[in-house]
Order: structure tokens, then sequence, then C-alpha cells
């Protein structure tokens, strides 16, 4: 079978986007190229993010990333604390139960973890 291995997501600050993945969801940092404005960050599955620095970023409407974390509530606080901003905190929502961030870009950033989707997602 097939395996996603990367997404290109163009950004308004490679540096930025690049410490954002990494210091608020812990992707770690795969490689940088400054004289192209690109970081790669994988997650711990090895899927990268090529964060590539472009002059206008039109953010697709309907566009979002979903990222699964060990436990939606408390990354929720831990995030908020740090001053991530927030569509929505955890709820429940058409795609389940989850938390919906916003990364330095404007692009959605849903969270969510295995066992708050089976007992509240339903």
């Amino acid at each position: 079978m097939a395996r996603l291995d990367h997404i290109e997501l163009p950004v308004r600050d490679w540096r930025a986007s690049r410490d954002w993945w990494r210091d608020r969801l812990g992707f770690e940092v795969e490689f940088e190229v400054p004289e192209r404005e690109l970081a790669a960050v994988r997650d711990e599955s090895d899927l990268t993010l090529f964060l590539c620095q472009v002059d206008i970023l039109d953010v697709p409407p309907r566009f979002s990333l979903t990222v699964q974390v060990p436990d939606v509530e408390a990354a929720h606080r831990s995030l908020a604390g740090q001053g991530v901003e927030f569509n929505h905190p955890p709820s429940r929502v058409f795609w389940g139960y989850g938390a919906e961030a916003r990364d330095p870009n404007g692009y959605p950033v849903r969270l969510w973890d295995l066992k708050s989707m089976k007992e509240k997602g339903g």
C-alpha cells in the first residue's frame, strides 16, 4: 500500500513556522535549506511537512491539518497557556471530538486523541 510521505506547506515565515511545529507540537526538524527559505519537520510516524516561504500566502478555505496527540484536553491547556490561538477548545464537532488551533499562517490544525474520540466523538 502507498503511504503519504510529505506535504509541501506554503508559509509566510519558514523559521517562525518551523519553530511553531517544533516547539508547540513536538515535530522534529529533519533539515533546513535557508537559501531556499525552507524547513522540513516530521512527526513520529515520519510524515514530513516542507515549510516553504512564499511572498503571498492564500490559505485555502477548506484546508486543515489533523494531528493526533496523546491527550487533547492536556494539549489544549498547554498550547493555550503558550498563547496559541484556538478556533474552539476540545468539543464535539462534525469530525468527532477535538480542538482546532491556528498555526502562525492561519492554517487550521485539528487536535484529537483516540480515547476522547471513542468516548465523546460519537
